[in-house]
C-alpha cells in the first residue's frame, strides 16, 4: 500500500511540475493541416468473414456424408445411461464456463491497459 501512496505522490508531483507550455497555436495549426480521417468501411470485412463461414460449413455437410454422423451419433447418446448424460451435460457447462471466463479475464486485461 506504501508503494501505492508514491506512485500516486509522484503522479501529482509531475502534473503539478509540468504547466502549459504555450506554443503560440502551433498545435492547432498542425491539426488543421492534417487530412481528414476517412471512416473504414466495416461491410467488406462482414462479408468476407460470413462467405468463408457459409463456405466452411457447406464443405463440412458436405464432407460430412450430408450430417449423417450427426444421426447417428444422437442415435448413440439415446442408449446412454442417464448418469453420463448427466456428466455430459455438467462437463460441457464447466467447458463453456471456463471459456466465458477466460475471454471476460483477457477483455478486462485488454479494457485496463
Amino acid at each position: 500500500m506504501d508503494e501505492k501512496n508514491r506512485e500516486d505522490w509522484l503522479d501529482r508531483q509531475l502534473r503539478e511540475a509540468a504547466p502549459y507550455i504555450d506554443d503560440d497555436g502551433f498545435t492547432a495549426r498542425v491539426l488543421q493541416k492534417l487530412p481528414v480521417a476517412r471512416p473504414q468501411r466495416q461491410s467488406l470485412r462482414a462479408v468476407i468473414l460470413i462467405g468463408t463461414t457459409l463456405l466452411a460449413c457447406a464443405l463440412a455437410y458436405v464432407l460430412s456424408d450430408g450430417g449423417r454422423f450427426l444421426a447417428v451419433e444422437i442415435v448413440r447418446l439415446t442408449a446412454l445411461p442417464t448418469l453420463w448424460l448427466l456428466v455430459l451435460a455438467v462437463g460441457s457447462g464447466i467447458l463453456v464456463m471456463a471459456g466465458g471466463l477466460v475471454a471476460a479475464i483477457s477483455k478486462t486485461r485488454e479494457v485496463q491497459s
